[in-house]
């Protein structure tokens, strides 16, 4: 049994929308589906116009059918509740659904998700039409999952309209209390911005110069916390009509509007959609990164991929398509990573409409196509994996991610606008992947113990209390490192009293004199033969047991330490003050011998990834090549000798021999004596 719903074995499947096709290819879907191992599908996404035509008629008649059909076939429904995309009814009798820009344009009907999130009518309809289908259908056969939305925030985030204005400054006192805790949480002295009452407070609408950084942040948690509410309206009604069925809304990877860690709180599991571009040599990096993160934000429970593509998307300037074995390969990337289920969009490839030249399972040209035959012949290795299910990973290693840090580190005038947060933990990512370092992301309020070393690329934004867990954790024995332009603000956006690194500063022993942002295209070389790119600080040792491990070469810094390491009780502090880009390998090699973290094997080879999946059923080794040629890579231990190949049923001895593009998952049984198979 998956870790996920009532299935067995790995999910397999994807969206259907069977409203764009005639009843009589129903039957034909089902029947593929059956043909191609699919286990479940999620229907009803963009449904509510069929659903609901009119304020008080409903047509349901088309989907009992549909439901009956595929329960007949053996195919289990993940049901959404189709609020995603508000009906031309609904709009017209409540313009104000509409969502509003920063500068007071109002977005018009015709695409999906034209809504504001603070509106009452929405809201209300939204949670209408979810009741209405819970009532109906919870006790359906064929149901296994809910499916709360559709990717929440995709192109609306926020609303500017005088409803979502009002409910900003009603989460605004419920936050503060007295209108001076606002006032001094947003340092209103500064440019006259000083509030008499939270009725004179708009949201940060288009204004003539910079607007008040601290207002911008809560703006930016509120959005987050709006959306929020919405989901949890409709999770609350189908925890009450249908309890026994889990739901999940489908995130957007490492999505910056969106707080996940809040959100994943309410969900029952997490699911993603993902869509690495076939034509970046770096999207498989990329991907783990993304799908680490999918697995960590449930404390690392198994997780679905509810959408990818089996081949080409149809929204980037150039959509290039998944070569043969691509999407094989980057599906068992999921599965290595966490995933109990590989679902696609879409089933069928849609005739009309803006995504009618996205990739399908099914594609236009129907069963004589590339695409089918891939289909078909994933759907039967992935009922070999069934023992895959359930399985949860260990990492030895956690980056620190907080929402919080992240908005701030990317407000404006700050000094320099190219310090994102995913430019900066990319190579750090990267150099572990590369090191086959399995890695768990955790938000700095949580309790560290545990991790071998714990990494930070960033910082920006760091409360007292999270330092001190942090400083605690070193002391007790951990490994820490730490990235530059971090522990500069307090939760307010207001600079640490003493400048950076703040509340790290005794931790650390270095104070930032002061912040030194390259230019452009300009870099600067450490002693150690490294770069500085982006980004560099003078930085002064503060205690005499700060380490200088490396300087800046030439430049204005010259001789000034770049990076840093100070003992703290068991444990150590690493520090460096400049963005060292893939250099930065060269800080966390040592970093992570030091703390005994090691690689899932010791000798993969560039570009082959290897993770270890742990269950009832056993152990599984994934050895992925993402590579153009051939790889061999060493197995080491019990792997080397013991194991067997799921995908192919081959034991396996010392070594591994893969192809281009290719894949072996090898398990190992729980019991001595068991097969491997």
């Amino acid at each position: 049994m998956n870790g996920l719903t009532r299935v067995p074995g790995l999910l397999y499947g994807g969206d259907y929308n069977p409203e764009q096709w005639p009843q009589e290819v129903w039957a034909e879907d089902a029947r593929l589906m059956r043909e191609a191992g699919v286990t479940m599908i999620t229907v009803g996404v963009f449904s509510w116009a069929r659903l609901q035509p009119g304020p008080d008629t409903w047509d349901f008649d088309w989907f009992d059918r549909l439901l009956d059909l595929l329960h007949a076939h053996g195919i289990a429904v993940d049901l959404a509740t189709a609020t995603a995309s508000p009906p031309a009814w609904l709009v017209r009798a409540h313009p104000e659904i509409l969502p509003v820009t920063a500068d007071g344009v109002r977005l018009e009907f015709g695409s999906r998700q034209h809504y504001c999130p603070s509106s009452p009518d929405y809201r209300a309809a939204a949670l209408r039409l979810t009741r209405t289908l819970a009532e109906r259908y919870a006790h359906h056969p064929a149901l296994a999952l809910w499916h709360i939305h559709n990717e929440y925030g995709d192109h609306v985030t926020e609303c500017f309209c005088a409803r979502s204005a009002a409910h900003f400054r009603s989460w605004l006192t419920e936050r503060y209390g007295p209108i001076d805790a606002l006032n001094h949480a947003w340092g209103t002295a500064f440019w006259s911005q000083h509030y008499g009452t939270y009725e004179e407070i708009e949201p940060p609408r288009t204004a003539p110069g910079p607007v008040n950084p601290t207002q911008l942040l809560d703006w930016r948690r509120f959005c987050s916390d709006a959306l929020l509410d919405c989901h949890r309206a409709e999770r609350e009604a189908l925890r009450e009509l249908s309890p026994d069925t889990p739901a999940t809304t489908n995130f957007m990877s490492m999505f910056k509007a969106l707080d996940y860690w809040e959100w994943a709180r309410h969900e029952d599991f997490v699911s993603d959609d993902a869509y690495p571009d076939p034509a970046d040599p770096q999207a498989h990096v990329n991907a783990a990164l993304t799908y680490d993160l999918m697995r960590s934000l449930k404390g690392g429970r198994p997780w679905l991929l509810l959408e990818q593509a089996p081949s080409a998307v149809s929204w980037r300037p150039v959509n290039v398509p998944k070569r043969p074995g691509l999407q094989r390969l980057w599906s068992l990337q999921a599965l290595a990573r966490g995933a109990d289920g590989i679902m696609y969009f879409q089933w069928r490839a849609s005739r009309a409409g803006a995504e009618k030249y996205h990739s399908a399972m099914l594609p236009h040209r129907g069963t004589a196509s590339r695409g089918w035959r891939e289909t078909v012949r994933f759907g039967a290795e992935l009922a070999r994996l069934a023992s895959v299910a359930g399985a949860t990973t260990t990492a030895d290693v956690a980056i620190l991610l907080d929402w919080d840090s992240w908005w701030a580190l990317e407000a404006d005038d700050h000094p320099s606008a190219r310090m994102r947060w995913r430019d900066l933990l990319r190579p750090w990512y990267t150099a572990l992947h590369a090191r086959a370092v399995t890695v768990d992301f955790v938000p700095p309020r949580a309790d560290p113990t545990g991790y071998r070393a714990v990494l930070a690329p960033n910082l920006h934004l760091l409360r007292t209390e999270d330092a001190a867990r942090i400083a605690a954790y070193v002391h007790g024995g951990g490994h820490f490192v730490c990235g530059p332009f971090s522990g500069v603000v307090d939760g307010h956006d207001h600079i640490h009293d003493g400048g950076a690194p703040g509340p790290l500063r005794a931790l650390l022993g270095v104070c930032v004199d002061e912040f030194w942002p390259l230019p452009d295209e300009e870099s600067v070389p450490l002693a150690s033969g490294a770069r500085a790119t982006l980004w560099s600080e003078w930085i002064e040792p503060e205690d005499p047991d700060t380490e200088v491990l490396d300087t800046y070469a030439t430049g204005e810094l010259a001789g000034c330490p770049a990076v840093t390491r100070r003992r703290h009780g068991a444990g150590t502090a690493w520090y460096t003050g400049a963005h060292l880009g893939d250099s930065i390998a060269t800080v966390l090699g040592p970093a992570l011998d030091a703390a005994g973290v090691r690689p899932v094997l010791p000798d993969v080879p560039d570009g082959v990834e290897a993770t270890v999946r742990t269950g009832e059923h056993g152990s599984h080794l994934f050895v992925l090549n993402h590579r153009d040629h051939p790889a061999r890579t060493p197995l080491t231990g019990p792997w080397a000798t013991g194991a067997t190949d799921l995908l192919t049923g081959a034991p396996v001895h010392g070594h591994l021999d893969l192809g281009p593009l290719g894949a072996a998952v090898l398990r190992l049984p729980t019991h001595p004596g068991e097969t491997g198979k």
